[in-house]
This record gives C-alpha cells, structure tokens and sequence, in this order.
C-alpha cells in the first residue's frame, strides 16, 4: 500500500467513524470490530437533526459485511440508547443473533425498550453497574385506532418481543413479562428499570463487568475459534 492509498484508507476509517459510531481494531489477539448502538434506533420515519440516532438502514448491510468479512474476527456491540423504531431494532438483533462470528455487547448507560432486544442477541452480554434497562410495554405514538384488532396488534408485537428475549438470555418468559407490565416501580407508567446487578440476577444480562471484561470475553471466543479452526484443517 502506498502513501497516497494509505492516506485515503485512514480517511475513510476516520469517516466511518464519525458517521457510523465504529471501529475495527486490528491486535495479535484478533481484529474486532466496534460497532455503537446510541440515542434511538431510527426506523422508516426520519428523526430531527436534534436527536441522536442510529440508523438501521447503515447497520443492516454493515452487519452482513462484518460476518463475511476474512478481516474481521469478532464483533463489540457497545449500547447506550433510550430505544426507538421496533421493528428497526428487531431487525438489527435477529441478524447479529444469526452471526456466527463471536459477538458480545456491554450496556453504557441504558439499554432501555427495544434496547433490551439488541443487548441480549449477542453470544455474551455485559452490563455496567450504573446502568439501567426499561422493560415496558409496546407503546406508538400518533393516532391509533381504538379497536380490538389495535390491542390484538400490540399484543402480537409484545409476545415477540418477550419470545426473542427469552430465547437469547436467561430470563424466564413469565418473569419478563412481569417486569414489563409492573404498575409500582415507574411514576405514572407501567413497566421495571434494571440496574446492572439486577438485570444480571434476573437473567436478562449473562455478567456485570465493564470494557475490559466484555473485550476478554470476546477475546476468549475468538480464540476459541481459531483454534477450532486450525484442528479442522
């Protein structure tokens, strides 16, 4: 690689970056790349400039590069969000659930609705213990038309919700949806916030630990990997 292609090969690490919120750090102990999950996760509907977002659209095809990628060992998802679009967010986590490569996230801050989703569909997840996660129910905004079918919808939504939780973490079905539809723990709202140790002892969250923990999880997996690998060629 020359000067001429090295310099634009910085410059477009440094733009993906700023656009994107990602990394990938290359060491002898495996390439990982650092992708962020802040704000609300933006769906089909465009958010103000004021807000920050996370736009599923730039991380759909972005995952899809990263696990076909030979260059890429391992994937840290880093999340600090309030939520946002449902369907966005599921869409994001059913695809890094269905990776192969070695995936962990750490919570920073929140995790907090759809959040909850994105932080348990790694193989590992962290979280420290000053954050919190929100467990509540499936809320929309703007006119909503006051039928059965509406409240059937919701309901579909929530199951799903709660299934995709369930299936890639330790906490029971039973035991989420009461957290989500708890009446005594948020002013005027329904639903649980859980701190670091408590969405550990629920089982909602697999470790309590910080930066350094989550990169020695994944650190282990990708070795692991690469070891699996060398004894099947």
């Amino acid at each position: 690689m020359d000067i001429n292609q090295n310099s634009d090969h910085i410059k477009e690490e440094r733009q993906q970056l700023i656009e994107l919120g990602s990394d990938v750090t290359k060491s002898e102990k495996g390439n990982i790349y650092t992708l962020t999950i802040i704000g609300q996760v933006e769906g089909h509907q465009v958010l103000p400039e004021t807000v920050k977002t996370t736009k599923y659209e730039h991380v759909l095809p972005l995952l899809a590069g990263i696990e076909e990628s030979d260059d890429i060992d391992g994937l840290l998802l880093l999340l600090n969000t309030v939520g946002g679009d449902i369907e966005a967010g599921l869409a994001i986590a059913e695809m890094i659930s269905g990776m192969k490569k070695p995936t962990v996230s750490l919570v920073l801050g929140g995790g907090h609705s759809i959040g909850i989703p994105l932080a348990v569909c790694t193989k590992k997840s962290f979280i420290t213990p000053t954050a919190s996660m929100t467990v509540h129910p499936v809320r929309m905004t703007g006119l909503v038309v006051g039928a059965p079918q509406t409240f059937r919808y919701f309901q579909r939504i929530q199951e799903q919700i709660a299934d995709f939780v369930t299936e890639n973490s330790g906490i029971s079905k039973a035991k989420f949806e009461k957290y989500m539809m708890a009446t005594g723990e948020m002013a005027t709202d329904v639903g649980t916030i859980l701190y670091g140790k408590e969405a550990v002892s629920s089982g909602l969250i697999d470790h309590l630990g910080g930066l350094n923990d989550a990169l020695n999880a994944l650190h282990d997996m990708i070795r692991s990997n690469k070891t699996e690998a060398s004894k099947g060629t």
